[in-house]
């Protein structure tokens, strides 16, 4: 009887212990990599939890200040902030205006932690009573007339502090009308990290509990890209690279890991992902009912994320995964 010839390469030598597999790990998850999106909104003491998104809440400005302290003793990588105003227009003014929501925070968080690093959200949707990304106007959204509030909206934030404004409605045209305007009120040091790449996804249900955004009539699709499409995103990545973006971000995360993967073959500025609120859910409630390890879900997910290309990822993870980063 022959006996099948003994390997002479042995791709198990290398996963034999926990010291030789962190030895030659390819891609490593770091604390810095990972930013925490919060819900804010006006008032004290408030902390509302978010039923589709256990774990997560709305929080008035004293309690991020207790969040985002948690986050910086964990080392995550920063926060990105999101609005819910006490009122709202046809407009969205309460974005650009100086005593908005998303200003107070951003002024607090600043002065309490100078080595913040600050993202907001830079979009009209929480902020219109229509739930749309800019005014609307004979049926759809106009685009031009958006560029100019995005443009104020964005000085606004980088007056109150903010290191990075993340324009996210996908009109065409917005990373030039924002540079433009910071450039033009003295905020060139404020950086652009672009949605360049946002699709108009059935994955960001739970967000809309979040945001209080949730479109009171039609949907998004005539501006937010189409699911089937992959070549679409080079260009509209290409178009907000020659705009001035400073970072380009894909969203949602999962069912675009391979637009990822396309845009990191290209685009040598840094990369986002954004781990968005249906993803999140889906772990949470397959983990409360003991279908999965969540720990192990989050960290094989966020590798994922890295591995394919991401050098930022958003995640309503953050906190929980930096605090088992540093189990280590």
């Amino acid at each position: 009887m022959s006996h099948p010839p003994i390997p002479i390469r042995r791709p198990r030598r290398l996963r034999i212990t926990p010291a030789i597999r962190n030895l030659v790990r390819e891609t490593q998850l770091d604390t810095h990599d990972l930013i925490q999106p919060l819900f804010i909104v006006p008032g004290k003491a408030i902390r509302k939890p978010i039923s589709s998104m256990p774990g997560i809440f709305q929080v008035s400005v004293d309690q991020a200040v207790l969040d985002v302290r948690r986050a910086m003793a964990l080392n995550l990588g920063g926060v990105i902030l999101f609005g819910i105003p006490a009122t709202k227009d046809e407009v969205g003014s309460d974005a650009w205006r100086e005593s908005g929501i998303i200003q107070q925070a951003i002024r607090t968080l600043r002065g309490e932690f100078p080595d913040l690093a600050i993202l907001a959200d830079t979009c009209l949707c929480e902020y219109t009573n229509h739930g749309h990304c800019g005014p609307v106007r004979h049926g759809g959204i106009a685009n031009d007339e958006t560029l100019e509030l995005l443009g104020r909206t964005a000085v606004a934030q980088a007056q109150a502090g903010a290191d990075v404004v993340a324009p996210s409605g996908m009109m065409d045209g917005m990373v030039a009308a924002i540079r433009d305007a910071l450039d033009g009120e003295g905020f060139s040091r404020v950086s652009i990290l672009s949605y360049a790449v946002k699709y108009a996804s059935a994955y960001y249900g739970p967000f809309r509990d979040a945001a209080e955004n949730t479109p009171t009539f039609g949907d998004r699709r005539s501006y937010q890209m189409d699911p089937a499409n992959r070549r679409e995103a080079m260009i509209e990545a290409q178009l907000d690279m020659d705009e001035g973006a400073d970072m380009i971000m894909v969203k949602p995360g999962l069912a675009y890991m391979d637009v990822l993967a396309s845009l990191r073959q290209v685009v040598d500025l840094p990369l986002a992902i954004y781990s968005v609120s249906g993803e999140y859910a889906m772990i949470k409630a397959a983990a409360e009912r003991g279908w999965i390890d969540e720990k192990r879900i989050v960290m094989e997910t966020l590798t994922g994320f890295k591995r394919a290309g991401a050098d930022i990822i958003i995640t309503y993870h953050a906190t929980q995964a930096a605090e088992w980063l540093m189990e280590k």
